[in-house]
């Protein structure tokens, strides 16, 4: 509260007391969502600063406490990984969930954008491979992001990426991904198909923009396409503004500015993410990709492994495609 605030409303004071409780004191916000409200706070029992996530449960709409927050909260648990957003607690009342997370101080990608421009290469090298890491962990239990965004990728005090907002996220179950099919080049681990359309238009691969099922961890790599172009080039690839326009844009191969001194390795990565499903790139394609490699301060040798395992399925469970 600043000082020339008014007396706190009941329902400030409420969740402050309800934090209180726990030991966590409330700060200032540092984000809004659809639901929610996140603040800074300072946790007395550890003494370390975190994020609180409030969600109204009145704000709210049932579909997302039903189904996509306790989906939240249960894959958030399975998660650690240094370049993933730590979950600590849940904590739910009668009117609302609190969700405390690891606070990153560095604000998002976005904003750093914004301010600076384009990134050198080096930097979008450091960041888009510690994205990779990140989404090669994810991929390899078997869990898509499916809102993969600039917005999402917050800093840590030194400037390293964590990959935050898991509401969208989803446990493929096992049966599914590993299913033969020839249009995914045998990729046996890449192959289920999801229904919901999810995320951002601008970051949207061009069969959920056709309305199509899609493969949600190849939709997750044309998201990441997407972010190295912005890196690198400050602008998004294609123009969300207009549907009609942006599903033209995402079929034809994207344009780099002509005056722009991007390496052809990091052009062609991209055009190797912002491809057709049947050729896009996989996340294994990705972190095996000497450009990325470059950036890697150690050999990913654990995620390739665990990529590898996973496109591997045991031979009684494969279904040969008709």
């Amino acid at each position: 509260m600043g000082k020339g605030d008014t007396e706190p409303t009941p329902t400030t004071t409420a969740y402050r007391s309800v934090m209180e409780e726990y030991g966590y004191e409330v700060g200032k916000i540092i984000g809004n969502g659809s639901y929610g409200t996140v603040y800074e706070a300072y946790y007395t029992k550890q003494k370390v600063m975190v994020a609180v996530k409030i969600i109204s449960k009145k704000k709210a709409s049932e579909d997302y406490l039903n189904k996509f927050l306790p989906r939240e909260i249960q894959v958030m648990k399975t998660l650690r990984h240094k370049h993933l957003i730590n979950f600590y607690q849940a904590i739910e009342t009668t009117s609302r969930v609190y969700i405390i997370l690891e606070l990153a101080q560095g604000g998002d990608v976005l904003e750093w954008i914004q301010h600076y421009g384009a990134c050198s290469e080096n930097l979008a090298g450091k960041w888009f491979s510690q994205l990779t890491l990140g989404i090669a962990y994810l991929h390899s239990k078997g869990i898509v992001h499916r809102d993969l965004k600039l917005e999402n990728l917050l800093l840590d005090k030194r400037e390293n990426v964590k990959i935050s907002d898991f509401g969208f996220a989803k446990m493929v179950p096992n049966n599914q991904a590993v299913r033969i099919s020839p249009s995914y080049r045998q990729m046996n681990c890449f192959t289920h198909l999801s229904q919901t359309y999810c995320g951002s238009f601008a970051y949207a691969c061009p069969e959920i923009l056709l309305g199509l099922p899609y493969n949600p961890f190849l939709s997750d790599t044309w998201s990441m396409g997407v972010i190295l172009y912005t890196l690198v080039v400050a602008r998004l690839p294609f123009d969300d503004t207009n549907l009609k326009k942006l599903l033209k844009e995402t079929q034809k191969e994207v344009i780099f500015p002509s005056n722009s001194n991007i390496s052809q390795e990091c052009k062609n990565l991209v055009l190797h993410m912002l491809s057709q499903a049947t050729k896009r790139a996989t996340v294994l394609d990705v972190i095996k990709n000497p450009w990325v490699i470059k950036f890697q301060t150690e050999q990913p040798t654990n995620e390739i492994r665990l990529l590898e395992a996973m496109c591997q399925p045991p031979s009684l469970t494969i279904h040969q495609a008709k």
